[in-house]
């Protein structure tokens, strides 16, 4: 049976994945990985440096626990896929990559949203890179929404959608098509309505995973 790992920065994306596999990764073998203090190493400069060895740990670890593939759930850790794909040997996916497809088909006009500033350098480098491999210029812009980490950190998921909310609508107004950084913030795009596409990752980066399992 096919075994796919994730690894998580924080444990609030645990569920909304483990849903998104029981409906489109039928007959296969979840397992869960967790570092959930990554995001807030990375904004310290004495710990940074020691983020790729862990994330290319804990990709080890799924590797010897038999994963065929691993998938990152968190977009701040997306520069180390391939890194930790060599190491381990076996194939690490981003889960952020098919949201950026879809932004830079979307239109030229491109706002991101993030909670935090670790999330949205990588975010905006990520989509400049999958628009130069489609030949594309997007205008791109972001805003990183105060307040919003902190609240569904604490558990206030309501505050948090709120706030990720209001941004929605506010970039809505200036750009062809948004994108939420973090999967932890797809539950925002439920509690607006807005005249462009607002674009997760949970979803579409396991439709990309699914579609790799159907061709590996």
């Amino acid at each position: 049976m096919t075994r796919v790992a994730f690894l998580h920065t924080g444990a609030v994306t645990i569920g909304t994945f483990a849903a998104l596999a029981a409906e489109l990764l039928p007959g296969t073998t979840i397992a869960n990985y967790l570092d959930d203090r990554v995001v807030a190493d990375l904004g310290d400069d004495a710990r940074a440096q020691s983020v790729p060895a862990r994330v290319e740990g804990l990709v080890r670890a799924a590797a010897e626990g038999g994963a065929d593939v691993v998938m990152f759930a968190c977009s701040s850790i997306s520069a180390l896929a391939m890194p930790a794909a060599a190491a381990a040997g076996i194939p690490v996916l981003r889960v952020d990559e098919a949201m950026a497809d879809a932004a830079v088909r979307a239109g030229r006009r491109i706002r991101v949203l993030a909670t935090l500033p670790t999330t949205c350098r990588p975010t905006l480098a990520l989509i400049e890179e999958r628009a130069a491999r489609a030949q594309a210029s997007p205008d791109l812009s972001s805003e990183v929404v105060d307040g919003a980490f902190a609240a569904v950190a604490s558990g206030d998921r309501d505050t948090h959608d709120r706030l990720v909310g209001e941004a929605i609508v506010r970039a809505a107004a200036e750009a062809d098509v948004v994108v939420l950084a973090q999967a932890s913030m797809a539950s925002a795009a439920d509690a607006v309505t807005v005249g462009v596409p607002v674009l997760t990752s949970p979803r579409l980066g396991v439709e990309r995973l699914a579609e790799h399992l159907q061709t590996s």
